[in-house]
């Protein structure tokens, strides 16, 4: 299944900031098909006892031309992260979802702010296309 990994990769990405105080930007990329949900982000806290931390703030900074960007709140269950061989953590999920008819290229930017006030800005390009007959994306 595809969120597991998805959901780590995701909380090591923010991993440097959130734990380092490290101010970076990254560019990431996700592709999906047109007006479904695309899952481009996880962020979470977790503190050198592995239990969770505050949660990060979440902003979005510039907006999709062609969709919109919405955060729920879910659970990251995570397994041998560093020393942490179990943690179960609430988490902002961060969710991209296309006009209906759209097919292409849209970009956004999110800011990722810890609770020590680090900043990871992640400019985000999601490619939405056509699927193919008889195949999912």
């Amino acid at each position: 299944m595809k969120w597991p990994s998805l959901s780590l990769f995701c909380a090591l990405l923010a991993w440097p900031t959130l734990v380092f105080g490290q101010t970076q930007t990254i560019e990431r990329q996700f592709k999906g098909g047109p007006n479904t949900n695309i899952n481009v982000g996880i962020f979470t806290s977790i503190r050198q006892d592995c239990s969770a931390g505050q949660l990060p703030v979440v902003r979005l900074v510039a907006s999709p031309a062609h969709g919109k960007v919405t955060v729920k709140q879910g659970r990251l269950r995570a397994t041998n992260l560093k020393h942490c061989l179990c943690a179960e953590l609430p988490a902002f999920i961060a969710i991209y979802r296309s006009s209906q008819d759209f097919i292409g290229q849209d970009l956004f930017t999110l800011e990722v702010v810890s609770t020590g006030g680090k900043s990871q800005i992640q400019r985000i390009t999601v490619t939405v296309m056509k699927p193919s007959a008889g195949q999912g994306i």
